[in-house]
């Protein structure tokens, strides 16, 4: 009788025991989810307190407003675009790293170079910057003095800012080009993969400013080939106008391609290289 009432005793404590257990696991459990939630929050909030990320963003905004400002000056000539961006790099690389690009900053994230905040600051000043490049290209434009009647007759027009070729014009080989972005957006994502990790700045100059110029003579003249425009920068996309909401593909060929090129880019050159972070 006694060794009953002592199994039942014991059978009771330890169904106690376990139900203690569940619910301390319950309460962890419950409790974990806003942890999680307040560590995110107060990371963003520490973050957006440190003027060296405003001082990167800045940086970008600055060196996406000149690229852009050299491609619509330069006609998107790829030799420009060398210089250029081996100046910016030069300028600002110590601070932000000088991507000027969102497909790069895409690729420097999937590989866990940057953070996702600092990545999303990034992207967002680069096209702030391209945008206000347009908006001063355009307004030195509207300075402009126009050609008279007679140099009109002449074949003489009106100056007007160098923009992208409407893809309306290759309607059915969107496809071409959609590849022409992001094999070349590919061949700059895994030059810049080295500029990333490339300790003396003036090889890291010249090694964006290389990179850029051989995935512009490629996808520039893949593209050309069916008449399209090569950009391999979405941020410069929009300095050039080439998104228009009444067709979608825009967005699929100058966003969507240059984001894979530039993570394709990236893991590529941290595979061959040995490193994968």
């Amino acid at each position: 009788m006694a060794t009953k009432k002592a199994a039942s005793t014991a059978k009771k404590s330890t169904a106690r025991k376990t139900a203690a257990k569940t619910t301390k696991t319950t309460k962890k459990t419950v409790s974990a989810a806003p942890a999680k939630a307040t560590n995110v929050a107060g990371h963003v909030r520490s973050s957006l307190q440190s003027t060296a990320l405003w001082r990167a963003l800045g940086a970008e905004f600055i060196g996406a407003l000149l690229l852009a400002g050299v491609v619509i000056a330069g006609q998107g000539q790829p030799i420009f675009v060398l210089f250029a961006l081996v100046a910016i790099v030069l300028i600002i690389g110590g601070i932000s790293g000088a991507h000027v690009n969102p497909a790069v900053t895409i690729g420097a994230w999937v590989t866990r170079r940057i953070g996702w905040l600092r990545a999303l600051g990034y992207i967002i000043a680069q096209v702030l910057g391209a945008a206000m490049a347009f908006v001063i290209m355009s307004a030195f434009i509207g300075g402009a003095a126009q050609p008279s009647a007679e140099a009109q007759l002449y074949g003489q027009a009106a100056p007007a800012l160098f923009s992208a070729t409407e893809l309306a014009a290759v309607a059915g080989k969107e496809w071409f080009v959609f590849f022409a972005e992001l094999f070349g957006v590919a061949i700059l994502g895994f030059g810049m993969a080295y500029v990333t990790r490339a300790k003396d700045s003036v090889a890291a100059a010249f090694g964006a400013g290389t990179s850029i110029f051989v995935a512009l003579m490629f996808a520039v003249s893949a593209a050309g080939f069916v008449g399209a425009s090569g950009i391999i920068n979405p941020a410069v996309a929009v300095a050039l106008q080439a998104f228009d909401w009444n067709n979608l593909w825009t967005f699929g060929v100058y966003a969507l391609a240059p984001a894979i090129g530039g993570i394709v880019g990236f893991i590529a050159y941290d595979a061959i290289r040995g490193k994968t972070n």
